[in-house]
């Protein structure tokens, strides 16, 4: 049986073996240990540089240079091994972490949101862009904003590697941390594929609870190609990327006029507001709350994995 102890130790390994997977250039111990508080970790730089000993001497990490390590193969491997009790749950604490870093001002225009970011091959990205821009013209995304980086340039948190173009969308979570400003607390409960009929949400065929996975559902359904996205924009009929949440059913007035002010800031992705305590695409709706549908931040991204143009996406 392992101890306590070394349970411990495995734990904080693996979340510096997850800051070091996420980022494409060298890390210090004192990045990592700002970056561990995300995690709810708190280590100083001197710890850190104990456990990048250890983890050097098994392999999982390397030194690159005095500015700091890199993830190996091995740590890759490690990471992906990792304990279910670790992983269970991440999504919905990287969304509550995500909502609550969100400080967009809709009347000023500015602010930090949340974006998940893809990487395109540079000699692919074009012919990309062409697959996706109907998409973004039938509204099938949380906003047309976008922004992208070449390689060695920075996007969000990420470095784009080497023959890579990286691409950052919007993400629907912007939603949940601009009413968590506005008082208003907001239970993501899954993500799921949505079936489109004659152009109006009909109901959810696949679903995944954030609260059990370790994984954004988004990204399962992308790499199982289970979405048919640009026969939603081109028919208006398939199947797309959405999330159900739910609000208390007394926000109501707030959540509208919250959502009203994103869209006229250009970020939108709401569907369906239902009524209280009603179903809302054949699902329940929990007592005194109201259900909401957003659009997938990467429904763009996936009609492009439709065309076989793949591309790594790091959702949320």
């Amino acid at each position: 049986m392992i101890g306590i102890e070394t349970q411990e130790v495995e734990r904080k390994e693996r979340f510096i073996l997850k800051i070091l997977s996420d980022s494409h250039q060298p890390l210090g111990a004192r990045v990592i240990a700002r970056l561990l508080k995300d995690h709810g970790v708190y280590l100083g730089e001197r710890a850190v540089r104990y456990h990048l000993k250890l983890m050097d001497e098994r392999g999982l990490t390397r030194l690159v240079s005095r500015d700091g390590r890199l993830i190996t193969e091995l740590g890759v491997e490690e990471l992906g091994n990792a304990l279910v009790r670790d992983k269970v749950g991440f999504a919905i604490t990287r969304i509550e972490l995500l909502a609550f870093r969100t400080d967009f001002d809709w009347e000023k225009r500015t602010g930090t949101i949340p974006v998940n970011v893809s990487l395109f091959s540079k000699n692919k990205f074009e012919k990309a862009v062409q697959v996706m821009k109907p998409i973004f013209t039938a509204g099938i995304c949380v906003s047309d904003l976008v922004a992208v980086a070449h390689e060695g340039e920075q996007l969000g948190d990420l470095i784009v590697p080497a023959g890579k173009i990286g691409l950052a969308t919007v993400c629907s979570i912007v939603m949940n941390g601009t009413l968590l400003k506005a008082g208003v607390p907001m239970d993501s409960r899954f993500g799921g594929i949505l079936q489109i009929r004659n152009h109006e949400p009909f109901r959810f065929v696949e679903l995944i609870h954030y609260g059990g996975s370790s994984l954004d559902p988004s990204e399962v359904f992308i790499r199982a190609r289970m979405t048919s996205v640009r026969d939603t924009a081109r028919t208006g009929n398939g199947k797309m990327l959405a999330n159900f949440r739910e609000i208390p059913a007394l926000c109501r007035p707030i959540a509208e006029n919250v959502v009203a002010k994103l869209k006229e800031a250009g970020l939108g992705g709401l569907m369906v507001m239902g009524n209280t305590s009603e179903p809302v695409c054949e699902i329940p709706v929990e007592v005194n709350r109201i259900g909401m549908i957003f659009t997938g931040g990467l429904n763009p991204v996936a009609a492009a994995e439709e065309a076989g143009i793949e591309a790594e996406n790091y959702a949320m």
